[in-house]
């Protein structure tokens, strides 16, 4: 009889308990509500604080790859197995191009994605040139920048000319060989009013322009920059007509899809240069409703630089420009939080385009283009966030934090630098494990063999590691399987670097090293 009692009491106790834990859970998921809708915004950065090592030594060893891939005399060369090259570049025309860099593992020098790289570059300095600074790499970031716009400014001798490509692609990529015993023909390939290209035009533009921004110390130099990108401004808006159309033989390697995303992208970094309204007019007027494609994300890229241009023209909405009553300039940041909702991974908008790591994965060509890129104008756009006091970013009407935007910009640098599957750096040089059969000729070849044109080909056939260390390159990356052929050099598609990548991982990392308050202005 006294076994009763006791069982009706404890299930007594278990019904309050129940209803307790239902009581407190509804209390903190109230308070938890009530906690987010009043979240202010994040405090506004002051000057760069501590740095983050990993992303300092990752910097470090990304900006050596432009010194790697620098051709002409070589100043203060740091990199052993590297000597002066192509010196006579540009001579038929009478004209220096022997400087700029050398697109990838080849020795071609192509203008659309090495300009591509000077513009990004530019921005990665004015956005983030005080935290590069705090771990001393301004400087070396400001010198490879100048050894390509110097380049540029002699490759536009007049003002409806410009030089686009030195080499000719069959016959570079029919030799395997340092670019310092380069014997073969280096012919020069142009546009100009009977052949014009306005998306490379626009592009070399875009990159003067803002590197007139980044050298405005050097008032001559600056001014040189911005009078030749207003030309060649002009020179692509009057000639529209892709580049691959008038010269169809540059669509094998970089076949632009459009002009409209350069031209844009050029007047937005003219109208920071300059402050002149023309510009903006420019890309909020009838061009902007040709072009913008507002509302629809894209991929930023050496072919399409519509992200770019949408998250820099949010710049002057969140830190510029006053007056935000320009409905479509607010467009172009509508549209740039699109593309930062689809990075967000929970996001309602969230990209599927990713592996099964977290990865962004667009291609199969240069994998890690895409998700660098994006995760470089995440940083940026964090940034301007936080900088602006801006406290949170809708996105069907999910909210997130700058910190949301960090966090994605930081899983992408941290699956590069080897926290991915493979547990493979794909920074060349970062870390204990990096890939040692890197797509490059100069890096696969001694630098005390002789070899002429078709004899070096059997450093590129050796089942040897590469016997110099493409210090600073990022590889083109895993396939959506997030498989990765480290150890056959002629897996071009996976382990060969290019000199634009590094400007993007560059500007990646130059974000993440550390906060600071972003400048109001560029000028």
């Amino acid at each position: 009889m006294g076994v009763k009692p006791s069982s009706r009491g404890c299930f007594g106790w278990f019904v309050v308990a129940i209803i307790l834990a239902l009581v407190i859970g509804a209390i903190v998921y109230t308070v938890k509500k009530k906690s987010e809708k009043s979240d202010g915004p994040a405090p506004i950065p002051g000057p760069p604080g501590a740095t983050d090592k990993k992303y300092a030594d990752a910097l470090k060893i990304a900006t050596q790859f432009f010194d790697i891939q620098k051709s002409g005399k070589l100043v203060d060369n740091k990199i052993s197995w590297r000597g002066d090259s192509a010196l006579k570049d540009g001579s038929q025309a009478k004209l220096d191009l022997s400087k700029g860099m050398y697109d990838a593992g080849d020795h071609m020098k192509f203008g659309l994605p090495m300009a591509f790289t000077a513009t990004v570059l530019s921005w990665a300095i004015l956005e983030y040139g005080d935290q590069m600074d705090a771990v001393n790499q301004l400087t070396p970031a400001k010198g490879s920048l100048k050894w390509i716009t110097d380049y540029l400014i002699n490759a536009h001798p007049e003002a409806n000319v410009l030089y686009i490509q030195v080499g000719d692609p069959n016959t570079d990529h029919g030799c395997w060989d340092r670019p310092e015993d380069i014997t073969k023909e280096r012919p020069l390939t142009q546009v100009n009013t009977s052949f014009p290209g306005a998306d490379v035009a626009a592009e070399t533009a875009a990159a003067m322009a803002s590197a007139s921004l980044v050298f405005k110390s050097d008032s001559a130099y600056s001014s040189t920059l911005l009078r030749h990108a207003k030309e060649l401004f002009t020179f692509a808006d009057k000639y529209r007509v892709l580049y691959s159309e008038s010269i169809p033989e540059v669509a094998t390697y970089y076949n632009s899809t459009g002009y409209g995303d350069e031209l844009l992208w050029a007047a937005s970094w003219l109208y920071h240069a300059t402050g002149d309204k023309s510009y903006l007019q420019y890309v909020t007027g009838q061009n902007g409703k040709l072009f913008a494609q507002w509302g629809s994300p894209t991929w930023f890229s050496w072919d399409n630089k519509l992200a770019g241009a949408q998250v820099l023209l949010s710049r002057l909405t969140f830190l510029g420009n006053k007056d935000t009553s320009n409905s479509n300039l607010l467009m172009y940041r509508k549209t740039a939080e699109a593309v930062m909702c689809g990075l967000i991974p929970d996001s309602p908008t969230a990209t599927k385009s990713r592996t099964d790591g977290g990865l962004i994965w667009v291609s199969e060509w240069n994998a890690l283009q895409h998700p660098v890129a994006s995760a470089f104008l995440a940083c940026l756009y964090s940034d301007y966030m936080l900088s602006s006091g801006t406290a949170k970013l809708s996105c069907n009407g999910d909210s997130y934090k700058p910190s949301d935007l960090r966090k994605f910009a930081k899983s992408q640098a941290d699956y590069v630098l080897g926290n991915n599957p493979k547990k493979m750096s794909y920074l060349v040089g970062y870390g204990e494990k990096y890939p040692q059969y890197v797509h490059h000729r100069g890096a696969s070849i001694p630098a005390d063999a002789t070899t002429g044109c078709k004899d070096g080909w059997k450093w590129l056939e050796s089942t040897e590691p590469n016997p110099n260390v493409a210090t600073g390159a990022l590889v083109g990356g895993p396939f959506l399987n997030e498989t990765f052929v480290s150890n056959d050099r002629n897996n071009s598609m996976q382990v060969e670097p290019s000199t634009y990548n590094s400007a993007l991982i560059v500007g990646l990392l130059s974000g993440l090293v550390t906060t600071s308050s972003l400048v109001q202005s560029f000028t």
